[in-house]
């Protein structure tokens, strides 16, 4: 159990919640059955790649522990629909929606979006759609840079934000606006990339809730994630944040998500990217206190 990375530790806890609401959602026990049954297989994976890497030594062992989170981020998101979920009677999405028609129209944010036709329209959804490549480029940075000792260190960072975040989604039942208010406040400009978007949103998102924005979590705590990892290149965690930052303006443009939702999880990104930094200080301290000795 000690060969397992802070990063992995994460995921298993994770998979874990979600068996543990499986059982208790009072769904059939074939259910049941079977999110306990994934979820052991899990735990088993992680432990058989640490056993394999410690006892034969091979780099490429640990190479397949760097690059598994980045798929299980997306198995980690489905499973937030796995458990049976309450039936969703719009009260918060109408109470959300109240700030979204604010910013939008009382405040010029539409019309400043498209103040310039298409382009940036056109910025923001292509920001959405390079989302997806963020966690594995970011993995491929560090290793260009010939960082790969710091990878867990990014891991650890980015799931403690987004895992965070796919616990919270089952608490607040909730539609995306372009579900719950078709046709309400849409953009003026249908680009490729929001075309591309829409067809990915509706045959890969979940149907459990939106609060907080996975998508922008995922951004921002990549961004901050990459600070932490790679300090000396800068410009890479801005780069990336710039990134973010189109993705939480697309998705109350795009009526992919409400503001609040952003706004909850830029919250989330930067409450868990703080714990990341003291977390990776304490053991910073303990090494330099062990190497001393």
């Amino acid at each position: 159990m000690r060969l397992l990375r802070p990063s992995e530790w994460l995921l298993a806890l994770y998979f874990s919640y979600v068996a543990l609401r499986g059982v208790t959602a009072g769904g059939p026990p074939e259910a049941s059955s079977w999110w306990c049954g994934l979820t052991l297989a899990g735990w088993i994976m992680l432990l058989l790649l640490a056993r394999a890497e410690h006892r034969s030594g091979s780099r490429f062992w640990s190479i397949v522990r760097d690059w598994l989170p980045a798929p299980l981020l997306l198995v980690a998101y489905w499973a937030v629909d796995w458990p049976p979920t309450v039936s969703h009677d719009y009260r918060l999405e109408r109470a959300w929606l109240h700030l979204d028609k604010i910013l939008l129209n009382h405040w010029g944010g539409k019309a400043a979006i498209e103040y310039f036709g298409w382009t940036v329209p056109f910025g923001i959804e292509l920001c959405y759609s390079l989302l997806y490549a963020v966690p594995p480029v970011s993995i491929g940075i560090l290793y260009l840079y010939r960082r790969r000792q710091r990878v867990d260190c990014f891991l650890f960072t980015l799931l403690l934000g987004v895992l965070t975040t796919y616990t919270l989604l089952p608490l607040f039942p909730s539609r995306s606006p372009r579900i719950a208010f078709p046709g309400e406040d849409l953009p003026t400009f249908t680009t490729p990339f929001r075309q591309l978007n829409l067809w990915v949103l509706d045959r890969c998102d979940i149907q459990a809730s939106v609060f907080p924005s996975a998508h922008v979590t995922v951004g921002f705590s990549a961004a901050l994630a990459m600070m932490l990892a790679l300090p000396e290149r800068k410009r890479v965690g801005w780069t990336i944040a710039i990134v973010a930052l189109g993705v939480a303006v697309v998705t109350v443009y795009g009526r992919y998500h409400y503001a609040v939702d952003g706004l909850a999880a830029a919250a989330v990104s930067l409450l868990t990217g703080v714990a990341s930094a003291v977390v990776h200080a304490a053991l910073r301290r303990t090494r330099l206190g062990r190497g001393r000795s």
